[in-house]
C-alpha cells in the first residue's frame, strides 16, 4: 500500500471534486454526512480530534484526511466519489467536470488504489449466486417456524431472520436501528447501494399508507438510500396502485422469500431481478415466479 501524503494541490482538487471549499461537501446535511461516514465507513467524523481546525464538513473531512492511514483515506475518498457518481447519474447530469476527473484518478492511483472505470458498471448488477441445500433448508425452516410464533416476538425474530438472509449473502446486514424520532427495522449494501428496511409480519396486507410511510423515511435520508419493503402478507393491489410508480421503494413477500429458499436462488440474484424490473417498469413489486 502507498504511503502518499495528502498535498495542498490534492486539497484543492478534492475541493472542486466535493465541494469541499464551500464547507458543504456534495449535498450533505450534517445528519446525513454523519449517517454516511458512520454507516457506510464506521466513522465518528463528529468526534473532537476532526475538529481541529474547524467544525464545518469540509474542514472535519480534511482533519480526518491529514490525521489518517493512507489507506483509510483512499476508501472515504473511493465511498465519496462512489456517492458523487450514484447522484449525478441518477439525475441525469452529465459530468461538469471532467479535466478533473481524470486528475482525481491520478490521485486514488497514488494513493495505492485503482481509478473507477469511466463507464461505471450500472447499479443493476446481474447476479448468479445460489444457495447451498443445507443452508437453504435451514432458513427455510426457520421462515416456516417464524408461523407459530405470537405476533410481538414474531415481528422481532423476523427481523433477525432477514438480517441472517442478508448476512450469508455477504450483505453487510445491519440488524434494527433508531434515529430520531424514527425507527428502521434495518440495512444492507448490494452493489455499492444503501437499503433500508421495513419488515412487516401480520395478518393483513401492507396498504398504500404502510408504503408512503417507509418511501418517506428512505427519501429523507440522502441520494444513495433505496428502501427495501418485507411484508410477509404481501400489499393490496389498491394499496400498489394507489403508491404508484417511480419511487426509490422495491418489495418483496412472503411467497418470494419461500420460493428463493425452495429454488436455492440466492438473494443478491432475486434483489438484482427485482431492481432492474422496478427500474424498466416503476413498478414496486412484481412476484418472483414472474421473474424467473
Amino acid at each position: 500500500m502507498s504511503t502518499y501524503t495528502l498535498k495542498k494541490l490534492d486539497f484543492d482538487l478534492l475541493d472542486y471534486i466535493f465541494e469541499m471549499g464551500d464547507g458543504y461537501i456534495l449535498d450533505f446535511s450534517n445528519q446525513t454526512y454523519s449517517e454516511f461516514f458512520n454507516d457506510e465507513l464506521g466513522i465518528n467524523i463528529d468526534a473532537d480530534r476532526f475538529c481541529d481546525i474547524g467544525t464545518s464538513k469540509g474542514k472535519r473531512l480534511r482533519s480526518y484526511l491529514k490525521q489518517s492511514e493512507t489507506k483509510d483515506v483512499l476508501r472515504v475518498l473511493t465511498s465519496l466519489w462512489g456517492y458523487r457518481e450514484t447522484k449525478r447519474k441518477r439525475a441525469s447530469i452529465n459530468e461538469e467536470k471532467p479535466e478533473l476527473v481524470s486528475e482525481f484518478n491520478d490521485l486514488l492511483v497514488r494513493l495505492g488504489g485503482k481509478a473507477p472505470a469511466n463507464n461505471r458498471k450500472s447499479s443493476f448488477v446481474p447476479h448468479d449466486e445460489t444457495f447451498d441445500e443445507s443452508t437453504a433448508k435451514e432458513l427455510l425452516d426457520s421462515l416456516m417456524e417464524l408461523a407459530a410464533m405470537d405476533p410481538q416476538p414474531r415481528g422481532y425474530a423476523f427481523e433477525s431472520f432477514l438480517k441472517k438472509l442478508f448476512d450469508v449473502n455477504g450483505m453487510s446486514g445491519r440488524a434494527s436501528f433508531r434515529l430520531l424520532g424514527e425507527q428502521i427495522d434495518g440495512s444492507f449494501e448490494l452493489d455499492g447501494e444503501t437499503y433500508l428496511l421495513e419488515a412487516k409480519w401480520t395478518n393483513l396486507p401492507v396498504n398504500a399508507a404502510d408504503l408512503r410511510s417507509f418511501n418517506a423515511k428512505v427519501q429523507d435520508k440522502a441520494a444513495w438510500s433505496r428502501g427495501l419493503f418485507v411484508s410477509n402478507s404481501g400489499f393490496t393491489e389498491e394499496g400498489l396502485h394507489a403508491f404508484g410508480r417511480g419511487n426509490s421503494l422495491v418489495c418483496m413477500d412472503g411467497l418470494d422469500l419461500s420460493e428463493m429458499l425452495i429454488r436455492k436462488i440466492g438473494f443478491k440474484s432475486v434483489l438484482s431481478k427485482k431492481v432492474r424490473r422496478a427500474a424498466e417498469t416503476g413498478k414496486p413489486f412484481v412476484r418472483l415466479r414472474d421473474l424467473i
